[in-house]
């Protein structure tokens, strides 16, 4: 197995060799390698967790089944035959028990809500009725199950019913069924495979997080620096123009999810700036964009200097151009951004841009609702750092405060979020789930702090996480993990400075760190290569006396 892939299993009740195939040979990261437990045994391998199938290190697990086949009961449903709701509901109390029990076997666990081949038509204009249509009770056992789970931060229910929608009438074939216990057509298999690989890389940090717009004909039509902001075709009384702004609304939507916006643009930047301000069916403005470059220079030398501004990485950015020519520059100079094919027709531009892929998160907390908000304060900060002589100088005028916990049930997701999805600051990139982290942290010696940041421009969130576990009179820090928005402020010595002070009071002589390269966390490295703490090349580690005072930065008000 490659360094890439990642390695699960698939339980189910019905043949799923083919949806295994394409999972294992599906060319876009990550990688996968899986493993296809017995034809119909999917209790039994739920409740043997010392099967073979358990192995160690299980990256994932897909646990997909027909109703039908797992809640005996709603057969009775499907014969028009009286049973109870209530019955059914308890058979899926059960089932969720057993799935409760499979939490801590894999690091995520996929379930694929149940659905019935659509040309059963039930009780037909009845089959919505309470108690008794099937319809109606297949979205209760489905709800049923998702409360049950809800509160499992690695157990993830998808949503089948969607892959059957886009597939339409082929996802269900009874010879199929008949000829090799095929419960699904192929092109189903192919949309599961498309989120449960989203899905993997959501959870490891590797989803987008901006996305970069060109303007004319892109946002809006026509060339602005030609017609003028009054006559570019947005809104009003014509399709095209409703389509853009509907555009603009399913952006923004995105933007309330967490997805950053930035503008690269060939344009004259006054007469962009003065388009976006002051057009009245604009619904994007200035304040929802993170950053933009407006000029005539080339789009890829200005997608990397935004996002050098942004402090991403650029497998983080979407590029969005009309233009084929642009796109296929990018795609060539730039292979780490996503490139996706854009539709001539703007009436698909919404409808194109609310399927990708490549946005999922395990989480959504209020900082990401709010990250927008963090660029634009951050855009305010960089201004005071031009308008002054000095990095201290310009520290002093932010008014730093750093608030310090330790962890609690009210910042786990939070800090479980953070762990999970940073690659750049992160010492180790050591992945948890909350569970996991919860358990790590109630261990003997273990302590793990949270850092939030606030400055004159706001509040930043929890953006710090550095955990140190105490062994044979050895402090060692384990996670050392800071956001990308407030790199290169002293909070990384604020971090370091708080370790040291609890190593100290603990009696330790010494502190160390092990750095664990990989491809995405250079700029730790780079921290830790100017840290001050002196470097054992033999053991790769990074070493502090704590007899020698480290000295916390005079800007930096520390709360806790």
């Amino acid at each position: 197995m490659t360094k890439k892939e990642r390695k699960g299993i698939i339980i189910s009740d019905f043949t799923i060799d083919n949806f295994a195939g394409y999972l294992d040979n599906d060319k876009e990261f990550p990688l996968i390698k899986s493993t296809v437990t017995p034809f119909d045994q999917v209790i039994q391998v739920l409740i043997d967790e010392k099967s073979d199938y358990w192995e160690n290190n299980l990256n994932f697990a897909v646990v997909w089944t027909r109703p039908e086949s797992i809640i005996e009961p709603f057969n009775l449903i499907i014969n028009y035959e009286n049973t109870s709701v209530k019955g059914i509901l308890k058979k899926v109390d059960d089932y969720s028990s057993l799935l409760l029990n499979i939490r801590d076997r894999a690091i995520s666990i996929f379930i694929p809500t149940w659905v019935y081949p659509s040309y059963h038509r039930g009780y037909g204009m009845l089959d919505m009725r309470n108690g008794m249509g099937m319809s109606n009770t297949l979205m209760r056992m489905n709800l049923r199950l998702a409360e049950n789970l809800e509160r499992e931060s690695n157990i993830y229910l998808l949503n089948t019913q969607r892959w059957i929608n886009i597939v339409g009438k082929h996802a269900f074939n009874p010879k199929l069924w008949y000829m090799g216990k095929i419960a699904f057509g192929n092109d189903v298999f192919k949309e599961a495979v498309k989120d449960i690989k989203c899905a993997l890389r959501g959870i490891t940090g590797d989803s987008s997080k901006l996305i970069i717009l060109d303007l004319d004909d892109t946002l809006w039509g026509g060339i602005v620096g030609d017609v003028g902001w009054k006559n570019i075709r947005l809104g009003g009384h014509d399709h095209i123009g409703e389509a853009y702004v509907d555009f603009q609304k399913a952006l923004k939507s995105l933007k309330n999810r967490g997805i950053i916006l930035g503008i690269v643009s060939k344009n004259e930047e006054s007469i962009a700036i003065e388009a976006i301000s002051k057009h009245p069916e604009m619904e994007l403005k200035l304040d929802d964009f993170s950053g933009w470059k407006i000029n005539w220079n080339d789009k890829a030398q200005n997608i990397v200097n935004l996002v050098s501004d942004l402090n991403l990485g650029l497998q983080s950015v979407v590029f969005i151009d009309d233009n084929p020519v642009e796109r296929a520059r990018i795609k060539d100079t730039l292979p780490e951004v996503f490139v996706p094919e854009w539709p001539e027709d703007k009436m698909l531009y919404k409808k194109t841009l609310l399927g990708l892929r490549c946005f999922d998160s395990p989480i959504f907390s209020k900082e990401d609702s709010e990250r927008t908000k963090t660029y634009i304060s951050e855009r305010k900060r960089k201004e005071i750092k031009r308008s002054v002589g000095s990095l201290d100088e310009w520290l002093k005028k932010l008014k730093i405060r750093v608030k310090i916990e330790e962890l609690t049930e009210a910042n786990i997701q939070r800090t479980t979020q953070l762990l999970n999805k940073t690659n750049q600051m992160n010492l180790t990139t050591r992945r948890l789930t909350e569970s996991e982290l919860l358990s790590w942290v109630k261990q003997r010696d273990h302590i793990l702090f949270t850092f939030r940041v606030l400055d004159k421009f706001g509040d930043s969130g929890l953006t710090g996480i550095i955990s140190l576990e105490i062994k044979n009179n050895e402090a060692r820090i384990i996670d050392f993990v800071l956001s990308c928005r407030v790199f290169g402020r002293k909070i990384e010595e604020t971090m370091i400075y708080t370790v040291i002070d609890y190593a100290k009071n603990k009696g330790q002589k010494e502190i160390v760190a092990k750095f664990i390269q990989t491809e995405k966390n250079k700029p730790c490295l780079r921290f830790w290569k100017n840290s001050g703490f002196e470097y054992n090349k033999n053991e790769d580690i990074y070493s502090w006396e704590l007899n020698k005072p480290y000295i916390l930065h005079d800007s930096i008000e520390i709360e806790q």
